[in-house]
């Protein structure tokens, strides 16, 4: 799995900061999303398809491995 965020589409809610703060930060000064790991473990999927899927913004995209 690879994950990119849109930061443009960022409309910064946190919901994916709050649900896997070991992947998704948010900016200081504008709380804009920040990616910390683009290849999650693999224990980590679950919920990083579960931010993509609540983040309001649709600024989470999930890349699934062939």
């Amino acid at each position: 799995m690879q994950v990119s965020v849109d930061e443009d589409k960022c409309c910064g809610a946190g919901t994916c900061v709050l649900l896997l703060p070991e992947v998704f930060d948010q900016r200081e000064d504008d709380g804009i999303v920040v990616l910390l790991e683009q290849r999650p473990d693999a224990r980590q999927h679950t919920l990083v398809r579960e931010a993509a899927s609540v983040c309001p913004a649709g600024a989470i995209t999930v890349h699934e491995d062939a």
